[in-house]
């Protein structure tokens, strides 16, 4: 009986915990030991699984078919769990307390939206939530807090410096650059490239930092996502298009009404790659440091000096856990590389 109050009283004892204060200044306990990890949105997904993948629990969207090789083998196959934040949340707290984790991440917005919902979701489950500032220039500082988080510091620190001098390579690119001189560009947004991101939005912020000036640009009035009309598309005229959507890019050679934009005209519409995430967004996360040296290069063909396919196999290598086959890099850069029809 002696035996049994004590097993009973170490069961009941609360596991080591330490403190970590997130992007959004709240100050969270998490467990000395964190195993298992709920991503709240793809944002998350990515950025747990750069750090520490055996940790995910699963990700919101199962990976298609075509993803599936640029993912380390014991990762392709976790369950589909849904998101709690974003457009189209799925994921209910039951789902959460089904599978246990230890921790709950969101890697985004840290509004007073997203506050409120990580302090309800904790309060209603027991569960840490750490809310994750994922603005693109904050990206080092986030993988310093998760790093420290999920008990792998020294991956997070040097991913972060990875980060910071990637950061560097753009900005020595446009020392010399004046403003004015920079590329106008648009991101074309779904199958009729009429869905962007204002400026400022966490969607095309790599637009900037990679040097370019974002045609949907209303002075800061609007942010986020919108619907653009053809009619502004082509009164903004746009030096260079962008896209993730392989459906607009195969259209928008023949519509007669994008043929009165000069980036159409001029073949200076690029197609991103999005195996197993968007280069340049979808989701808006760590994805988008490979995305980075892309768009650099698309923008300042002149200036920027590097090797798409030798930079993509040693990110993958070092972000994504895994080493590319020959084929897996071509199936990849034909993407990247492919050049419009004449």
């Amino acid at each position: 009986m002696r035996f049994l109050f004590l097993l009973l009283a170490l069961l009941d004892t609360p596991l080591a915990a330490r403190t970590i204060t997130d992007s959004a200044g709240r100050v969270v306990e998490v467990p000395d030991d964190v195993t298992t990890v709920f991503a709240a949105g793809p944002p998350a997904s990515v950025l747990v699984y750069v750090l520490k993948p055996e940790a995910l629990t699963g990700w919101p969207r199962a990976l298609r078919a075509e993803e599936r090789d640029y993912i380390a083998e014991p990762y392709r196959d976790l369950p589909e769990t849904g998101r709690l934040t974003g457009r189209g949340g799925e994921a209910n707290l039951e789902r959460v307390l089904e599978i246990k984790p230890d921790l709950i991440v969101d890697f985004g917005s840290v509004r007073d939206t997203y506050i409120d919902l990580a302090d309800r979701v904790q309060a209603q489950t027991g569960i840490p939530y750490l809310l994750i500032d994922g603005r693109f220039e904050n990206t080092p500082e986030a993988l310093r807090i998760l790093g420290e988080a999920l008990g792998v510091p020294d991956r997070g620190k040097a991913l972060a410096a990875d980060a910071e001098a990637r950061f560097a390579s753009i900005d020595a690119l446009l020392d010399e650059v004046p403003e004015e001189a920079r590329p106008r560009v648009y991101l074309a947004r779904g199958p009729d490239g009429l869905e962007t991101g204002m400026k400022g939005s966490i969607n095309t912020e790599i637009i900037e930092r990679a040097g370019g000036r974002n045609v949907a640009d209303d002075g800061g009035t609007t942010r986020g996502l919108v619907r653009a009309s053809m009619e502004q598309v082509i009164v903004a005229n746009p030096d260079l298009v962008v896209t993730w959507d392989r459906t607009f890019f195969d259209r928008v050679w023949d519509d007669p009404l994008w043929q009165w934009v000069d980036a159409v005209q001029q073949r200076r519409v690029y197609l991103s790659p999005t195996a197993p995430f968007g280069w340049i967004d979808r989701p808006p996360s760590l994805n988008r440091m490979m995305g980075l040296n892309w768009m650099a290069g698309l923008m300042y063909p002149d200036r920027w000096q590097g090797d798409l396919r030798e930079e993509a196999r040693e990110f993958y290598a070092q972000w994504y856990h895994v080493d590319l086959s020959d084929d897996a890099l071509d199936r990849l850069l034909e993407w990247a590389e492919e050049r419009p029809p004449e």
